[in-house]
């Protein structure tokens, strides 16, 4: 593809997606990535990965934290580079080849559905308890009908309820700090407090580094929905800018959220109470004896999941969506409405939404547990693909700038020495987990998903080739 200047570059458009809306304020990313990791991971997820690794699980969120900071300045550098849709995949495609973005699509997209499945289920579970009459599944699909509609409306109306999901998640996670503050602190006495006698209880590390190892499938899981940004940036107003500045505070603020929410956590409620873990938030509030605020914690969990449902959906439809604009998903799923929303798409990824309610009818108890760990393996070959993709564009991504005298908006820290090492850091964790049994099952669960998914990519290459289509270039 040739551009009025000369020849196709990477940062030239032709990977933009004009057919999509362009309502989304900087407000609206910067919320949407803060709100999008708020959610089952946390609420839910902190509980499991506490009750694997024990008070050490707080090692296990700092080393992730730490990687997936890295990891999102590499994404948000790409994505401030190349607004797209299809955001890391595209720019896998673009630095690795073709494979390499069917791969990550298709590997993202499936990942996407099991967690909408994680959220509806945790939703279905909440309002139960309330109304024991009503079941899971009905809860479920009700969820699934009302927000598949939002999603339907217009990317706008999208990104200002999420906004406004997001400040009241936000605002309770604030709540919940100085709540716990107080309690530690003394200020708000309690009858008891593991704090200071982790002996009791097997020690800091009771389970060891093999602890430490398996939490990480789940604390992987917690921070995934930051890369929600690197996809809305093809429909922000002012793509390159609005990424740039959504990414700048997330990153630490959520790890601020994280770290600082589940220190409480284990501060207060014993690792092995596999009760009060079920819901951690729940049981701090208790303990500090605030029934009606651990009732409205209850409350803010149930909007936290519905939120991080609507996000999902979001994702999974824009990913599908930039599939079929680059070949590798049926055509229709590039139909777009008048307001500029991908209309089949997002019905597509509802209808396996609704998978995910009869998941909730047949499998109410352990579905949770099975998608939590599937979900975090599956993140770390995002992550390892994005970070190989960042090392394979950076040179064309700054040369090009200057052919254009400009300077790159923003840039991944001490490249590509930071890179590397978060490439390191990341093929090490894998192999920390090959150690753990549960962990390794997972591990190898992902790589089968990923060897099944290139197998769909030979084969559809195969018929491609023998239709007479010829290889067409990743930039469009």
């Amino acid at each position: 593809m040739k551009t009025p200047q000369g020849p196709a570059t990477v940062t030239g458009g032709a990977l933009s997606d004009e057919s999509l809306a362009h309502g989304l304020k900087p407000r609206h990313l910067t919320l949407m990535g803060l709100g999008s990791a708020i959610g089952a991971g946390l609420f839910l997820g902190s509980g499991q990965a506490i009750g694997t690794a024990g008070p050490a699980v707080l090692v296990s969120y700092a080393i992730a934290g730490a990687i997936v900071v890295l990891v999102m300045r590499m994404l948000a550098e790409m994505a401030s580079a190349i607004p797209a849709s299809g955001s890391f995949s595209t720019y896998a495609e673009v630095a690795l080849g073709r494979w390499a973005g069917f791969l990550l699509g298709w590997l993202y997209w499936f990942m996407l559905i099991m967690v909408l499945g994680v959220e509806v289920t945790g939703v279905a579970a909440i309002v139960s308890g309330w109304w024991p009459a009503v079941p899971q599944w009905v809860v479920a699909a009700v969820v699934v009908a009302v927000l598949g509609g939002v999603n339907l409306i217009g990317v706008r109306q999208f990104g200002e309820a999420e906004f406004w999901f997001a400040m009241i998640k936000v605002a309770a996670i604030v709540a919940f700090l100085v709540v716990g503050v107080l309690i530690i602190l003394g200020v708000i006495p309690v009858s008891g407090s593991v704090l200071g006698d982790w002996a009791a209880h097997g020690g800091f590390a009771p389970e060891g580094w093999s602890g430490i190892a398996a939490g990480l499938l789940a604390v992987a899981f917690a921070f995934g929905g930051i890369e929600i940004v690197a996809i809305a940036a093809a429909e922000a107003r002012d793509p390159r800018d609005a990424v740039a500045r959504a990414t700048r505070t997330i990153l630490w603020r959520i790890l601020f959220f994280y770290l600082g929410s589940v220190a409480i956590i284990v501060a207060l409620v014993p690792w092995d109470d596999s009760e009060a873990l079920a819901s951690p938030f729940v049981s701090v509030l208790e303990l500090a004896g605030l029934d009606g605020a651990a009732r409205l914690m209850e409350v803010v969990v149930a909007l936290a999941l519905l939120s991080s449902f609507n996000a999902q959906l979001y994702g999974t439809s824009r990913m599908l969506f930039s599939l079929g604009k680059r070949h590798d998903a049926p055509a229709p799923t590039t139909a777009v409405s008048s307001r500029g929303v991908p209309w089949v798409a997002v019905l597509v990824s509802v209808a396996f939404g609704v998978v995910a309610v009869v998941l909730n009818w047949r499998l109410p108890e352990s579905l949770l547990s099975i998608l939590l760990n599937a979900v975090g393996s599956a993140l770390f070959v995002v992550w390892l693909l994005i970070t190989v993709s960042q090392l394979r564009l950076r040179p064309r991504l700054e040369a090009e700038a200057a052919a254009r005298g400009e300077s790159m908006r923003l840039r991944m820290w001490g490249y590509p020495g930071l890179t590397w090492l978060t490439l390191a850091a990341l093929v090490g964790l894998a192999g920390l987990m090959l150690t753990d049994p549960a962990a390794r099952d997972q591990l190898l669960a992902t790589a089968g998903v990923s060897v099944f998914i290139l197998l769909c990519y030979a084969v559809m290459r195969a018929v491609q080739r023998r239709g007479g289509e010829r290889e067409r270039s990743p930039l469009g």
